[in-house]
């Protein structure tokens, strides 16, 4: 009963001590930007880092996610920290938007349309050929038959090539928010992660071999850039403070994914982008 007693206190105090560590881990990281040491894969499968582990990566699993998925992020690419989870075994390290492919994402390519079905004419016709027994009658109506058969194999024909070549667009679609969409690192424990993990520190060396984080000193609370060194990873409020207010915003929704467009015009240069939940993934810099 004591022992019970003991067990269920632990517990009452683990859960708060656990949502402390993870603010106290998002308080740190966020918004921070580090350099990729390696490729990374574009979805939110990411790259599974076993701490302590003799190879602390399965490379070859690496490589699957990669020819699957494409890279998303690059070997010596700058990206940001865009959110850090604390799971039951496992740390979330998110970046760029922590790939597509989570809850709500839109991950099959396929288009599919059901065949043609029979019109009430091509069955009516099945049946009066098989009572028929006129040889003149029965002929003509089997040619009525021939002729409506083809017509529905030929509408089932063009319907499979349209689909065919919808599926061909929604996979280069597919694919390109696969490479916008991030990546992320999963630190992955046996049973639950350990209080000993939940530090900065710990964080910081599991990834170390991976990541490259001297650039937080000089992350987005460093003083403001110009144009000139827009890129993507960068949040609406370090694109806001380097163009100044946009002229104009558009909102729209992909899935469950807030898309925004903001128009910023400066001296010498109008500028376009397009940010994904406050992050940005694509620009365009035309002369004003």
């Amino acid at each position: 009963m004591r022992l019970a007693l003991a067990l269920l206190a632990l517990g009452t105090v683990t859960a708060p001590l656990a949502a402390q560590s993870e603010d106290q881990l998002r308080a740190f990281f966020e918004g921070k930007s580090v350099r990729l040491k390696i490729e990374m894969p574009g979805s939110s499968e990411g790259v599974d880092v076993y701490p302590g582990a003799a190879q602390p990566v399965d490379f070859p699993k690496l490589a699957s996610r990669l020819k699957r998925f494409g890279t998303a992020i690059y070997r010596g690419q700058d990206v940001l920290i865009t959110k850090i989870k604390l799971k039951n075994d496992h740390i979330e390290f998110q970046l760029g938007g922590g790939g597509y492919g989570t809850f709500g994402d839109d991950t099959s390519p396929y288009v599919t349309v059901p065949s043609v079905p029979k019109s009430g004419r091509e069955r009516s016709l099945e049946e009066d050929v098989g009572k028929t027994t006129d040889p003149v009658q029965k002929r003509k109506l089997k040619d009525e038959l021939d002729r409506l058969r083809n017509e529905r194999t030929r509408e089932d024909s063009r319907n499979r090539a349209e689909a065919a070549q919808a599926t061909a667009i929604r996979e280069a679609n597919l694919r390109q928010k696969r490479l916008q969409g991030g990546s992320r690192f999963n630190i992955q424990y046996e049973r639950s992660v350990p209080p000993y993990a939940l530090t900065p520190e710990s964080v910081s060396q599991a990834l170390a071999e991976y990541l490259d984080f001297s650039l937080m000193s000089s992350g987005p609370t460093g003083p403001p850039r110009g144009a000139g060194e827009l890129r993507k990873g960068l949040t609406l409020e370090e694109v806001d403070a380097m163009l100044g207010r946009p002229e104009s915003i558009s909102t729209r929704m992909e899935g469950t994914l807030s898309v925004s467009t903001s128009s910023y015009r400066t001296r010498d240069r109008r500028v376009s982008a397009e940010f994904v939940e406050g992050v940005l993934i694509r620009f365009t810099i035309t002369s004003p």
